[in-house]
């Protein structure tokens, strides 16, 4: 057998953990042509076929599922090893990857990343925001260090993690002076009929809301929906409807939009977690953010929950 290339066995390694060419070829930025040619070069080097082909699936026979077992060791360790080092101290700033979920408020993203910044080496922090399902993408291989979500790992996710929950706070209700003057005697039900901008579908608040409407028998107008939180919030402060807010952030809000708080209920909880591939969170920078969250965030028992 010929000398062992590596970089097919990462090709392997990745086809194996990601279910699939197509979806492995996503993550490496190759094509599947690229990747499958590369495969059958290193089946036929060790002289073994690795997966069986089932329907459209790939599933790891007897001597793929023990070529995976040592890949995963061998990755396994040298992505600890690059963590190792990207952590060793040398005048050079930590550099901290953070995804951020666009359903998460920027007021909280902010409140928990800022105290990172404070750590007495230096931090770089590299943030990038979007749809929760890529993020922990990019996270399963390792381009984020962490990602902060409004909700636990989907159950339909095929990545290994862990869903870190930082804590929990109630819901305020915000409007400018002039709509607020309208709708802020007898809450929650000066809310019926009342202009309502409401969080877009990925954001996991948005059935606690309808549900706590439902309950309450309250049925506001809704003048707009958001998938950003960011814009949500100016068309908040332009006085084009009533939103809901974490109440961790309600100082911020005042101060920064200029509007006042109408009611609060603590029936609509928000969550927030931190989701990472470590049973055990090491990075500084994440250990600040979960000290952070104590002291902004109610903290459940039980801080974390694997999947």
């Amino acid at each position: 057998m010929a000398a062992l290339n590596y970089k097919h066995l990462h090709y392997f390694w990745m086809v194996a953990k990601t279910g699939g060419i197509a979806r492995a070829g996503e993550r490496l930025h190759l094509t599947a042509q690229t990747i499958s040619g590369q495969i059958a070069l290193f089946e036929e080097s060790l002289g073994y076929r690795l997966f069986n082909r089932v329907g459209r699936k790939l599933e790891l026979n007897d001597a793929g599922r023990t070529v995976f077992s040592y890949a995963d060791q061998i990755f396994t360790l040298g992505e600890e090893l690059e963590e190792v080092m990207r952590f060793r101290p040398g005048g050079r700033p930590l550099q901290f990857r953070v995804g951020v979920a666009d359903a998460v408020p920027k007021t909280i993203a902010y409140l928990l990343l800022e105290t990172a910044l404070t750590l007495e080496d230096p931090v770089r922090i590299v943030c990038r925001e979007g749809k929760l399902n890529s993020l922990l993408g990019d996270l399963a291989i390792h381009r984020l260090d962490i990602v902060i979500a409004d909700s636990p790992m989907p159950a339909n996710i095929d990545v290994r993690g862990y869903s870190h929950l930082l804590g929990e706070c109630n819901t305020n209700f915000f409007a400018t002076p002039a709509l607020a003057k309208m709708h802020k005697k007898s809450f929650p039900q000066s809310l019926d009929g009342a202009p309502f901008l409401m969080p877009g579908e990925d954001a996991a608040v948005r059935p606690k809301l309808l549900r706590w409407f439902e309950k309450e028998k309250i049925r506001p107008q809704i003048a707009g929906e958001f998938d950003d939180g960011a814009l949500l919030n100016a068309f908040g402060e332009a006085g084009t409807g009533i939103f809901a807010a974490p109440s961790a952030v309600a100082a911020q809000l005042k101060q920064q939009l200029g509007v006042v708080q109408i009611g609060q209920t603590d029936q609509v909880i928000e969550q927030f977690y931190a989701i990472s591939v470590e049973r055990r969170l090491t990075h500084p920078a994440v250990l600040a953010i979960q000290s952070a969250a104590r002291e902004s965030l109610i903290i459940p028992k039980g801080k974390w929950k694997e999947r």
